[in-house]
């Protein structure tokens, strides 16, 4: 710090050329400000600080009044004063000389008096006016120096009534011949445009002369303009968008002259203003977002993270991404981008990818999934700022399911914060979280009991007396609103038997409020001890005059019987002779209702919150006073606004101080279901080297109690299967470390043993589950900030778990759908060929006995009775049939039947995966297994005949949202004869790469006697039983990566096995994920493999810190996710 103050003190004189010779490179020992400086700086106490200033500006003031005094010492002067002035002592004596300074003297001591007066006066100062002359006069000088001058002062401040007189001027500056007029001319009328837009209206062609000029800088400060009416009008300037793209692209490829660089990088403030342009222009409007994708693209290419300047234009084009229209690929690269801010050691970067991340949640929730290790960690960062803005990252994310995890975080961040604004803030979400979001009645009185012991008196006042509405208005229910209250009235009473006066005075108020509307609800809870409670308060030495007047009308309701009356007699005496005229009043009040229950009860009736309230915002009960006191001569009533109009009219110069300046708030993205493009960006850097992402710190203080996903959308889940719940947990991170991942995956493989966890990592596995739960589904989450259709105030309790008995006697035709990308990545036991088939059939409720419901070992089947006449099928029929005799009819018919010896000659001589049964009943068997053939994948399904009866008119369809699905070759199968197998084949090929693929089907067929039957079924396969070895040179290989945008990053375990651990670890994923080895050299090595049919992916992996990581890279969005886990799971099972 004293290097730069040393060299500002140095430049300084040479600037103002105080010194006597011009360009001297230190302070002149006769300067009287370098004598100063250096006073000041000697002194050991601010006493001693304050007696020199006031020397030194008695002394200003003597030399500055003194007539004898040359423009030279005032110059002088001047900037000794200015110097006063900053160090927060009033020098307003010099001001007048300031504005003189600028009117007569030569034009360095025009700068110095220029200089003065925009430092010293504000643009409401009544000695600004003074000025306008000067400004004139200076914007008609030939002297380009004084126009300058001028300019840059009535850019600064000038007075608003005072503009249309240099208007005319300023604008004539547009043409002038020098750019650096001109660039100054634009920022005046930028300046004008803030403070009085109405009166450069007739000037925006103007404006767009000024966004075409040949110089660079001139174009820069017309985009200030533009940003600020493009704000407020995006659709009248739609056009321009060309034109801004056209600019950007400019810049970014460098362009611009060598002078606006910045490190290197090409005019970064000129790319940012461009890109906030470019994210209103393109805000909900697709064919506009589409001109500006390549430019984004290339500004997010060319930015490389290598200095801050760079990370604030990365930091814009996220935010540019997320607004404008979506596209994939450069939703996937702004995630990459957010991911390596989040993941950064520097603080700074840290929070910037906290900001960005908090601003991009509400369009891709699952963005903050891929990083929730990440923002555990950063809920005990040390820096206050971090611990914030991940908090206000958690209130995005809020959703029934988290609420209150997340409100618990919150509040053991209120009770250490010493910050106001932070309390405020966080009080008002919590507010937010907890009327919006409560699980129940219980867990929302005692976190706004939190909320107002915490917040204090500070929180803003809606938030008590939305709480209090909550309480009146209720809900629909009455038992209830009954249970609502019931807990509130409670939870009083105990809070005022303990400490009360160290509660909050609202707090207070609010007991005082709730106690008096509804502690009659409590049977056994007498009046009088209330009123006693509540008279404890009044004696309090703490309580405020407003609570006191809370409390006297609260016993102004309960003051009944005998032991009551006796208790508000008493109070009302005590402050019947209260100097407070409010507490008189409402002494009296109590003194009078108390002693008439009759009138009481018409005053203050019981429940008279349930009744409508009329009100006459008219107030035309006070017509006739007001047409007596107009036909007096009274002055008819002026609203606020009109009078202040008046007012400014009245008077030439506005005298008014400053307002509030509030900041014009970034409106959230509207863009509905906008989701990543890929599962999961697990990018932690832009090199192919990735470091060691484990995770360190210590256990968190989360309390687990009752923070089990019981409560969601639609109300209580506690039937929900136990599946669910692990699957929110276990979404694979690629911020984990391998040991980590290891760990979290062993609960879900087959060994009855899991590896055991470390507590802390434990711990923070469990946070997130409890942080994040809900964002990992596909259904629409309710997430905070998103608009909703009917938002509610409250989440009720659900009357009763929704019943699965009725779900089970309805008719559905329609098959099992395929699961989403996210829930294929929580299934069990992903490397094992044995598939597990799920049916799920229903049947009518008018079936009788006919109707069963079988299981087998690995599904569900019901049978279905339907009529099959009529139906339109648009599935995929069965073919290539191929009908053979049952095995010995005496065999035991509970054991599973073996079908490999009716796989088609063609398939025999190919691996096959274990025949599994589909379903089974009395009537009909079916069972599958997949065949993998070199370039394609063959599902095989055996109908076996078990009755002693034929079946005929068999019809078996299936489709899937995953697969492409076709039938090969051959006839569709119509009749199955008794104790026979036919067997269907299917080719299937990936549309969509997921983790695990599914196949749903329905049989339908009919029996010589009965009714047609039909039953639905499904059938799950691995991803790896689609992928293939690519046979690749290495110069192949080096291409196809260049030309490939999707990839991944993670760390996964290495084998070790001696000097030959990156071999032995690639040849178990050869072995087991069919995968080719191009290349092996040194520490790295190079892999591809193909996903049926025709869909490459490429890995490259480098042995690093004891880990290998890996870096894959496909055209195809989800392939490098999903063959990523599996690479994970394979080496953790090998």
């Amino acid at each position: 710090m004293s290097d730069v103050v040393e060299k500002t003190l140095t430049a300084l004189p040479s600037l103002l050329s105080l010194d006597s010779q011009p360009g001297s490179a230190k302070l002149s020992s006769t300067s009287k400000l370098g004598n100063l400086i250096r006073g000041i700086t000697e002194l050991t106490s601010k006493h001693e600080e304050e007696k020199l200033i006031q020397r030194e500006l008695a002394s200003i003031k003597e030399q500055v009044s003194s007539p004898n005094t040359s423009m030279r010492q005032m110059k002088e002067l001047m900037v000794r004063a200015i110097y006063c002035e900053m160090l927060g002592y009033e020098a307003s004596f010099s001001y007048i000389h300031a504005i003189k300074l600028a009117q007569q003297g030569t034009a360095l001591e025009k700068r110095v008096g220029y200089l003065a007066v925009s430092l010293f006066l504000n643009e409401s100062h009544e000695l600004l006016l003074l000025l306008v002359n000067t400004v004139l006069k200076d914007l008609q000088s030939t002297n380009l120096i004084e126009v300058c001058m001028a300019l840059t002062v009535v850019s600064q401040m000038f007075p608003k009534d005072m503009i249309p007189a240099i208007l005319p001027l300023v604008e004539e500056k547009l043409n002038h011949q020098k750019e650096i007029i001109r660039r100054k001319a634009v920022l005046a009328l930028y300046k004008f445009y803030l403070i009085a837009p109405n009166q450069v209206q007739h000037i925006h062609n103007k404006f767009r002369k000024a966004l075409c000029d040949k110089d660079p800088g001139v174009m820069t400060a017309s985009l200030h303009i533009y940003l600020q009416m493009i704000q407020e009008n995006p659709e009248g300037y739609k056009d321009l968008t060309a034109s801004f793209v056209t600019i950007l692209k400019q810049v970014v490829g460098g362009k611009l002259p060598m002078d606006f660089n910045y490190h290197s990088v090409p005019a970064p403030w000129l790319q940012i203003q461009l890109l906030r342009i470019l994210s209103v222009l393109g805000k909900n409007d697709q064919s506009t977002s589409e001109i500006m994708y390549d430019v984004l693209d290339e500004s997010l290419r060319r930015a490389e993270m290598n200095h801050n300047i760079t990370y604030a234009i990365l930091y814009e084009c996220v935010k540019c991404i997320y607004t404008i229209h979506p596209k994939s690929d450069l939703l996937e690269k702004a995630a990459k981008c957010i991911g390596n801010f989040v993941l950064s050691p520097k603080i700074n970067l840290k929070y910037l990818g906290l900001k960005a991340l908090t601003y991009v949640v509400q369009q891709d929730p699952k963005l903050a999934l891929q990083h929730q290790m990440t923002i555990i960690e950063c809920l005990d960062h040390p820096d206050l700022i971090i611990k914030r803005e991940t908090l206000e990252l958690l209130f995005r994310i809020t959703n029934a399911q988290n609420v209150t995890v997340i409100v618990e975080k919150m509040l053991d961040f209120l009770r250490v914060s010493t910050d106001d604004y932070t309390t405020i803030d966080l009080v008002g979400k919590v507010a937010e979280l907890a009327e919006k979001y409560a699980p129940d009645n219980e867990w929302f009185i005692e976190t706004m009991n939190t909320v107002f012991s915490v917040g204090g008196d500070m929180m803003q006042p809606d938030i008590p007396n939305s709480f209090l509405k909550l309480l009146s208005e209720g809900f629909d229910s009455v038992e209830e609103d009954r249970k609502l209250r019931l807990f509130a009235v409670d939870s009083y009473v105990s809070l005022l038997q303990g400490e009360p006066g160290k509660l909050p005075q609202r707090f207070l108020q609010v007991i005082s409020w709730v106690l008096g509307e509804y502690s009659h609800l409590r049977a056994e809870l007498q009046p009088s001890t209330v009123m006693r409670l509540l008279s404890k308060l009044l004696d309090t030495k703490n309580t405020s005059s407003e609570t006191k007047t809370w409390v006297l009308m609260t016993m102004t309701k309960l003051c009944e019987g005998a032991a009551g009356v006796s208790v508000a007699q008493e109070v009302s005496e005590a402050y019947s002779s209260s100097l407070d005229t409010v507490l008189r009043q409402r002494a009296q009040e109590l003194q009078h209702l108390s002693q008439d229950s009759e009138l009481r009860a018409r005053v203050v009736p019981r429940d008279a919150g349930l009744e409508p309230l009329e009100v006459d915002s008219s107030l035309s009960f006070l017509d006739g006073f007001v047409s007596e006191a107009l036909a007096a001569g009274a002055a008819p009533y002026k609203p606020p606004h009109q009078r202040q109009e008046e007012l400014a009219q009245a008077k030439a110069l506005s005298l008014e101080p400053y307002g509030l300046s509030l900041p014009i708030s970034i409106s959230s993205c509207s863009i509905a279901d906008r989701q990543s493009p890929t599962l999961l960006s697990m990018s932690s850097g832009l090199s192919g080297d990735s470091t060691d992402l484990s995770h360190k710190g210590g256990s968190t203080t989360l309390k687990l109690d009752g923070v089990k996903r019981v409560w969601g959308k639609e109300g209580y889940l506690a039937q929900r299967e136990p599946v669910e719940e692990t699957a929110q947990v276990e979404v694979p991170s690629p911020f984990r470390s391998p040991s980590q991942q290891a760990e979290a995956d062993s609960s879900h493989s087959q060994t009855p043993t899991p590896v055991p966890t470390p507590e802390p990592t434990q711990e923070k596995q469990q946070l997130a589950s409890s942080l994040f739960v809900g964002l990992s589904s596909q259904s629409s989450v309710c997430l905070m900030g998103k608009s909703e259709s009917a938002p509610q105030r409250f989440r009720r309790k659900a009357k009763s778990p929704s019943s699965s008995s009725g779900a089970s006697e309805q008719i559905s035709n329609s098959l099992v759908s395929a699961p989403s990308t996210v829930d294929n990545l929580l299934c069990d036991n992903l490397l094992d060929t044995n598939i597990t088939s799920e049916l799920a059939v229903s049947s009518p409720t008018q079936t009788s006995q006919l109707s069963q419901s079988l299981t087998t070992a690995n599904g569900t089947c019901d049978v279905e009775l339907t009529d099959t006449k009529g139906s339109n099928h648009s599935l995929i029929r069965d073919l290539s049939v191929a009908v053979a005799a049952d095995p010995s009819p005496h065999e035991d018919p509970d054991k599973p039947k073996d079908f490999s010896s009716h796989l088609p000659a063609e398939l025999s001589g190919f691996s096959h995966s274990e025949i599994t049964p589909l379903c089974s009943n009395q009537s009909l068997d079916l069972s599958a297994c997949h065949v993998q053939q070199k370039d394609s994948l063959v599902l095989v399904v055996f109908i076996y005949n078990s009755s002693d009866s034929d079946i005929q008119q068999i019809l078996l369809e299936l489709d899937s949202d995953d697969l492409e699905v076709s039938g090969v070759c051959g006839s569709p199968v119509q009749e199955v004869g008794s104790q026979s197998v036919a067997v269907c084949q299917y080719s299937l090929s990936v549309k969509r790469p997921s983790v695990h693929v599914e196949v749903g089907g329905v049989v339908s067929y009919q029996l010589p006697v009965g009714t047609p039957q039909s039953a639905q079924f499904s059938y799950k396969l691995p991803l790896t039983s689609f992928i293939r070895p690519l046979t690749l040179s290495t110069e192949e290989y080096g291409t196809m990566w260049l030309a490939f945008s999707h990839d991944t990053k993670q760390n996964l375990t290495l084998i070790n096995e001696g000097q030959e651990s990156l071999a032995a670890t690639l040849n178990v994923l050869k072995k087991k994920l069919q995968l080719h080895i191009v290349e092996i050299i040194g520490l790295e090595g190079i892999v591809a493999c193909r996903l049926l049919q025709d869909q490459p992916c490429l890995m490259h992996c480098r042995v690093h810190a004891g880990t290998l990581a890996v870096w894959l890279r496909s055209p195809v969005p989800d392939l490098p996710d999903c063959l990523m886990y599996y690479c994970q799971r394979a080496l953790q099972e090998h």
